[in-house]
C-alpha cells in the first residue's frame, strides 16, 4: 500500500530536512503551511520553492488570522523582536501555534485518508517552546485518536517528529546527509523581503551555531 503523509512545512531548516526524510521514507507528501500573521512571508515563498522542488504532490498555504489576537512578537507590531538572548519562554512564542497547525493538519489527513503527519518541532536546541516537547507531541497524538471519526473507527494516527530529541548540527547533519541545500531555507524571525536573515535573533543564533558545531559552511543568506 502507498504511503501519504502531511508535512508541516515552514520553509525553515528543520521542516526542509523532516520533508527530505519523509521522502527518504517513501512517502507520498502532502505540505502544509500557514499565512498565520507573521512577520514577513519569506518564508511561505520559500516553502513553495521547496515543495515544488520535493515534487510534493500538494502544497496548501492556509491562511489564519493568529495576528488578531497578538500576544508574540511574531504577530503583533508593538512587540519587539529580541536580539539578545532570552531567560523563560520568549515573546517571539505563538500562543498555542503548534496545537492550531497539527489540529488544521488532522483535519485534512482525515479529508486525504491517511494517517501520518510530521512535524519538524526540536525539543534540544530550540527556544523554550511548550509545544515543541515530546510531552505535547504524544498528548497530541492521543488526542488525534479520540477526536475523530476516523479514529473512533480504528484508524490510528501517527504524529512523527523525527527531530524532536536532536541538536541543531545534528539536524543539519542529518539534512547534509539528505543533500538538502539548506540556503533555500528562512528561519529568521526578522528576515527581509528577500529572505535575508538578521543573524541576531534567538532563531538565527541557533541556526548559526548548528552549522559551526557540525564543521558545516553556513549557506544562509544575510542581510548586509
Amino acid at each position: 500500500m502507498q504511503k501519504k503523509a502531511i508535512i508541516l512545512l515552514s520553509g525553515g531548516l528543520d521542516s526542509i530536512t523532516v520533508l527530505a526524510l519523509a521522502k527518504q521514507q517513501r512517502y507520498t507528501c502532502y505540505a502544509l503551511s500557514f499565512d498565520y500573521g507573521q512577520r514577513h512571508n519569506a518564508e511561505l515563498v520559500a516553502a513553495a520553492q521547496i515543495a515544488l522542488d520535493y515534487q510534493v504532490e500538494e502544497h496548501k498555504i492556509v491562511k489564519l488570522g493568529l495576528g488578531s489576537i497578538g500576544g508574540s512578537a511574531l504577530t503583533d507590531e508593538h512587540i519587539a523582536v529580541p536580539n539578545t538572548l532570552q531567560t523563560g519562554i520568549p515573546v517571539t512564542y505563538v500562543p498555542a501555534r503548534n496545537t492550531i497547525f497539527l489540529s488544521f493538519a488532522l483535519g485534512w489527513a482525515e479529508v486525504l485518508n491517511l494517517q501520518d503527519i510530521f512535524i519538524g518541532v526540536n525539543a534540544v536546541d530550540y527556544s523554550g517552546y511548550p509545544d515543541c516537547r515530546p510531552e505535547f507531541i504524544n498528548a497530541f497524538q492521543q488526542l488525534a485518536n479520540l477526536a475523530t471519526k476516523a479514529g473512533v473507527e480504528g484508524e490510528r494516527f501517527n504524529i512523527h517528529a523525527p527531530l524532536i530529541t536532536l541538536s541543531k548540527s545534528e539536524i543539519i547533519k542529518q539534512g547534509f546527509a539528505l543533500g538538502v541545500d539548506y540556503q533555500r531555507t528562512v528561519s529568521c524571525y526578522s528576515a527581509d523581503k528577500q529572505g535575508h536573515a538578521c543573524g541576531v535573533c534567538d532563531a538565527c543564533r541557533i541556526r548559526k551555531s548548528g552549522f559551526s558545531e557540525a564543521g558545516i559552511v553556513d549557506p544562509t543568506r544575510y542581510q548586509k
